[in-house]
């Protein structure tokens, strides 16, 4: 028997992905993957058409989120994992996320409108499809409108941070999140940690308070990271005594470089996160 295939971090079409809840299940299996956790950000809407696809693939599906936190004026995304979707505190934070990203898109549509764009709220409704709003869905208004040749130029000239149409978002707080999540027996996890450029002085200060406030894991494999990043991290998750986690962080089957189940494997001397998973 061939040893599991964990990825912990994906997104689907109830976020900001291009497949369905089934469709991702689908391919993850495809691709090998035996454990799959789907993380669409701060929604667990489509958690339970993934577990209907999960079970006819015979994939295992661990419950999942990608949640949207501020500490130290910070905007950071952490992942809770196997976690009771239907628990008061899950859906008491779901719903107060949902209510911050209405208002959030209701000011970058504003934003745009200023720009010349036409109705992007009502556009980036319809690229949701019914799902999460995120940025993402206002870039592809950018593109169908000829504001942005691509992802990347839409964010680099209006979305990303300290452009024209960007929104600085007070998210709900680390510690209350975490409070949340571990209310319905999940577990915290610090997302993709060496994307927020923090320095050594700061990460270890991350670290610290996290652990402190009831944190688990930290992402030690992620999508598109290197071996550096898989090494430092590796170190501070056994520092810390923070369990493991691996997340391929996958959104879309056009990014060829970011892959369902292509990780490279926990180090050794690092617990996995799923050490920790109860049935």
């Amino acid at each position: 028997m061939s040893d599991p295939v964990y990825d912990l971090h994906c997104h689907s079409t109830c976020s900001d992905g291009r497949l369905s809840p089934t469709d991702l299940v689908n391919r993850a299996a495809q691709k090998g993957v035996t454990h799959l956790a789907l993380t669409d950000h701060d929604t667990v809407m489509g958690v339970d058409e993934a577990r209907i696809a999960a079970q006819a693939s015979n994939l295992n599906l661990i419950t999942g989120v990608e949640i949207s936190v501020t500490w130290e004026n910070k905007p950071l995304h952490m992942i809770g994992l196997n976690f009771d979707t239907s628990h008061s505190s899950i859906s008491q934070l779901m719903n107060s996320q949902d209510l911050l990203r209405q208002e959030r898109s209701q000011r970058i549509a504003h934003k745009l409108e200023k720009k010349g764009v036409k109705e992007p709220l009502a556009a980036a409704l319809a690229n949701a499809n019914g799902g999460m709003i995120s940025r993402p869905h206002f870039a592809q208004c950018l593109i169908d409108q000829g504001y942005a040749k691509d992802f990347e130029s839409a964010f680099r000239g209006y979305l990303g941070a300290g452009k024209p149409a960007y929104v600085a978002t007070q998210w709900v707080s680390m510690e209350t999140a975490i409070e949340n999540l571990t209310a319905a027996g999940g577990v915290a996890v610090i997302a993709h940690p060496r994307r927020y450029r923090l320095s050594h002085s700061w990460m270890r200060r991350l670290l610290e308070e996290f652990k402190a406030m009831g944190g688990v894991g930290v992402e030690v494999i992620t999508g598109g990271g290197n071996q550096g990043d898989r090494d430092s991290m590796s170190l501070l998750a056994e520092r810390y005594q923070l369990l493991g986690s691996v997340g391929s962080d996958f959104h879309t089957a056009e990014n060829s470089w970011v892959e369902l189940g292509r990780l490279k494997p926990l180090p050794a001397s690092v617990e996995p996160i799923w050490s920790c998973f109860t049935a």
